[in-house]
């Protein structure tokens, strides 16, 4: 008996067909990894089997009885929960009240904030999310706030819990205590469906792994000891050729003090998180930024991007060759747009209009909040130079009039570089550009920031290791606010990069 299939599944948006007869049944007790490229279909098929969107032909059964979910709040009454990547939280609530949002647990017509507690702590220790019920999300990390989404849904009960890219914004540490958490739903009969684009995390927590390409099913239920990295990547990618491998990169040559050229962030300091750090980096260099969550790496960013009032701290801009001495850190992201700086993050959600057109999202910084084409919007030219980035970076899309939410994740995630590439940054800074990207996508991307690291100054953090040693000229480590070490040539691996990121001296 399966706790939950899918039978038969298709579903078409338009004239775009997104999955065509697909099967997926998971048992009770297993972990079931669901794999895929980005637009394979993986994305439709959770919206359904969570009642988020419904299918055109096909059944859903839970313990081999036909359902049919009316929306989200239906499909949880049937015992399935959802941990989505693009997170459902409310900021400006505590994390109690986001834990419990719509099941409050009430005494004397009261919210029981005790009783609550009393379930929520065991939930958050198991997790390691060693914060106050009381702190505010808005004011977590994105990695905190991924496992407050990940203990709201365990905090259900489920008998199947879909966790769609759980890890994209955890560190190791968070990753293997996640891992630690699905073996125990195991143990629970919970039946698991883990969409992740991390080949060998899939590999190490599954029971069954299905692949799907282009709507259809490649590879059905396979057991996980049949298979091998290599052979999911051959299901993926099909009959299609590998991609043209990047060409290498030439780091810049040592002359001259380092702001003659490119970037000096000094002696930044944001109490509590960053103690007197100073970073540089020239133009044309890739600077990786590494530390585990709280470290204080993606914290530097936020303050060279405006995000994070500094106490203390200068900047040397590549626009400060000419003379200009140190200047203050951007005091928002409006200054640091007109300095020259870019931040493109991660978290789609606050990189995008998804309601817009592409074209929309691509002029929004060069021609809108820069005005550089002029006090009158012509929509034409827009269009056209749109259409330019969208060729330029190989986003798959209808046309520059399509919605933007309805690409895939990558070629968001291609949207959002798209629209600081337009306005010609002198400094690049990249939060997790690839987080949530599959393995043919994340390549593309890797290639477009080595092409643009030619001519800016770049500054990367990110999540995946693999990520920063293959992109980076340098990795700076950061533990505890301050910098602790700086990785070059041979010393440039996973193995030293990891221990650095969680050495105690």
């Amino acid at each position: 008996m399966h706790v939950i299939e899918a039978v038969g599944i298709s579903k078409s948006y338009g004239g775009v067909t997104a999955l065509k007869g697909c099967d997926l049944r998971v048992a009770p007790g297993t972990v079931h990894a669901l794999l895929g490229e980005n637009g394979a279909g993986k994305s439709t098929i959770v919206k359904i089997l969570t009642g988020a969107v419904r299918q055109d032909t096909g059944q859903i059964l839970v313990d081999g009885a036909p359902v049919r979910f009316h929306d989200t709040a239906d499909a949880a009454r049937h015992g399935v929960a959802v941990v989505s990547q693009e997170l459902n939280l409310f900021p400006d609530l505590d994390v109690l009240a986001n834990l419990f949002t719509k099941r409050e647990i009430l005494r004397f017509g009261l919210f029981d904030r005790r009783a609550m507690t009393v379930l929520a702590e065991p939930v958050l220790a198991e997790l390691g999310l060693h914060v106050s019920p009381r702190a505010l999300v808005g004011s977590l990390t994105l990695a905190q706030r991924q496992l407050v989404e990940i203990a709201k849904a365990l905090l259900t009960n489920p008998r199947v819990l879909i966790l769609d890219e759980p890890t994209s914004a955890l560190d190791d540490a968070g990753s293997a205590r996640l891992l630690h958490v699905l073996r125990a739903l195991r143990d629970r009969r919970v039946g698991v469906v883990f969409v992740s684009h991390i080949l060998e995390e899939a590999m190490a927590v599954s029971d069954h792994v299905t692949v799907l390409r282009d709507g259809d099913v490649a590879v059905a239920a396979a057991r996980r000891e049949d298979m091998t990295v290599g052979r999911i990547v051959a299901a993926m990618l099909g009959d299609r050729p590998p991609p043209t491998p990047a060409a290498g990169r030439t780091a810049p040559e040592e002359a001259g003090p380092a702001h003659q050229d490119g970037l000096v962030a000094e002696d930044i300091t944001v109490p509590g998180v960053l103690h007197g750090v100073t970073v540089h980096a020239r133009q044309g260099e890739i600077v990786g930024l590494a530390g585990v969550v709280g470290a204080g790496h993606n914290e530097l960013l936020r303050a060279l991007s405006g995000g994070r009032p500094a106490a203390a701290g200068g900047l040397r801009l590549p626009a400060d060759a000419g003379g200009r001495g140190r200047r203050r850190l951007p005091r928002g992201l409006r200054s640091a747009v007109r300095s020259g700086i870019a931040l493109v993050s991660g978290d789609r959600q606050f990189g995008l209009m998804h309601d817009k057109p592409i074209w929309t999202n691509i002029a929004q910084v060069r021609s809108v909040s820069l005005a550089r084409d002029g006090a009158v919007i012509r929509r034409p030219v827009l269009r056209r130079r749109a259409q330019q980035q969208v060729d330029k970076l190989g986003i798959r899309a209808s046309g520059v009039e399509q919605r933007t939410g309805m690409l895939s994740g990558g070629n968001q995630q291609k949207v959002v570089l798209a629209k600081w590439l337009e306005a010609m940054p002198s400094v690049l800074l990249l939060d997790d550009p690839t987080r949530g990207v599959d393995v043919g996508a994340k390549a593309e991307m890797h290639d477009l920031i080595r092409t643009v690291g030619t001519r800016c100054v770049t500054l990367i953090c990110s999540t995946d290791l693999d990520e920063l040693v293959s992109l980076c000229d340098r990795v700076v480590v950061f533990r505890r606010g301050r910098i602790a070490a700086e990785l070059t040539g041979a010393d440039l691996n996973r193995h030293t990069l990891l221990e650095e990121m969680n050495a105690t001296a």
